[in-house]
């Protein structure tokens, strides 16, 4: 995955379907209402759709303490029998949407799907270097940056429709079965929280009352 100490194309065609899928992945990855008061700049938590390096204001993001780590593989897989690939550089990605409430189970495969999906599309590289940044896109200087930039969803209603238009693409080759969507998404609508970061803006009362009815679940 890489080639002259930098990404090379199969990574970036995986980080593309990453953010192709990333407005329905937070319906494996967010899954309570107050998942969504955690994606607000200045928090160290994304809110925009980009990717890029060492860089905490990214959706997706390589991460400098992986370089020059050997035998990557043993260490995640340590009953690995056979000679490990010699593997010396970036060998991993940080998708740093998700938190507490994530179902692992769906969003594992939600974000394996992804990366299928970034290695069958077409314009993969094109989508990867138009959503690259190398600023912090948070800081005043860099707002117009931000702003032409695609948002995560705000609410776990949001999520659920774009897990929904999504659906054919979880679907494919039956990794997800038609249930499974259904009910996420169902799941999702029943909270009602529709506009719900705007409705509890400046309430701290509410947002308290909200936390602690939610974070059982984070």
């Amino acid at each position: 995955m890489i080639k002259a100490n930098a990404l090379g194309e199969t990574a970036k065609k995986i980080i593309a379907g990453y953010l192709s899928l990333a407005l329905s992945l937070t319906a494996f990855g967010n899954t309570v209402p107050i998942s969504y008061l955690r994606l607000v700049p200045h928090q160290e938590a994304p809110t925009n759709i980009c990717w890029g390096d060492r860089n905490r204001s990214v959706l997706v993001r390589v991460p400098l303490g992986w370089l020059n780590v050997n035998d990557m593989v043993r260490d995640a897989n340590p009953y690995e029998i056979g000679k490990c690939s010699d593997v010396a550089d970036s060998q991993t990605v940080e998708f740093r949407s998700s938190d507490g409430s994530a179902n692992i189970h769906l969003l594992l495969a939600g974000l394996a799907v992804a990366a299928r999906h970034g290695l069958e599309m077409k314009d993969a590289l094109t989508l990867s270097d138009k959503l690259y940044v190398d600023v912090n896109i948070f800081s005043a200087e860099h707002k117009k940056i931000q702003k032409n930039l695609p948002q995560l969803p705000a609410s776990c209603w949001e999520s659920a429709d774009n897990l929904l238009k999504d659906r054919k693409i979880y679907e494919k080759n039956g990794v997800f079965s038609p249930i499974v969507i259904n009910g996420v998404a169902r799941k999702l609508k029943s909270y009602n929280d529709k506009n719900l970061s705007k409705k509890l803006f400046g309430k701290k009362e509410e947002i308290k009352k909200l936390v602690a009815e939610y974070i059982h679940c984070a």
